[in-house]
């Protein structure tokens, strides 16, 4: 008969989880976790990346646009 009670108050907290609205402290959960603040001001580690290979993406064509060598030989096994 000691069931019927430990089931109802699973329950009863399964359903608070369930519906709770969410009253995280997402600041002391940040400063427990020992986790920093988001400046926003952390440079991008590859935007070196991109200013070094910017010239090499004028050799190739964009995936929509077939290649020119690709159109020279279509016509040719014509």
């Amino acid at each position: 008969m000691g069931r019927g009670r430990a089931k109802a108050k699973q329950q009863k907290v399964a359903r608070r989880l369930k519906y709770s609205s969410g009253g995280t402290d997402l600041d002391r959960l940040r400063s427990e976790l020992g986790v920093a603040e988001d400046s926003g001001s952390e440079p991008d580690p590859y935007d070196d990346l991109v200013d070094r290979y910017a010239d090499l993406a004028e050799n190739y064509s964009s995936p929509d646009e077939p290649a020119e060598d690709e159109s020279d030989r279509s016509d040719s096994l014509r």
